[in-house]
């Protein structure tokens, strides 16, 4: 595994685990704007993780055709 692999696997666990350690805490709280703005970082997250991969995908020979 190169370095680069494993400092961005580092980061999304790290970044994860604050998410839920803000989402654990506004529970124990029970501060209903810490719980919609932890879940709502946690769903960004989750779709940014989603979409990087298709950032660095390389056009089809269809898409290319259409431009």
């Amino acid at each position: 595994m190169n370095l680069s692999l494993f400092i961005s696997r580092f980061l999304v666990i790290v970044v994860f685990a604050l998410i839920s350690y803000s989402l654990t805490g506004s529970i124990v709280v029970k501060s209903t704007m810490g719980i919609i703005l932890a879940i709502v970082s946690l769903g960004a997250t989750a779709v940014f993780l989603y979409l990087l991969p298709k950032l660095y995908q390389h056009p089809n020979e269809e898409e290319r055709a259409q431009r």
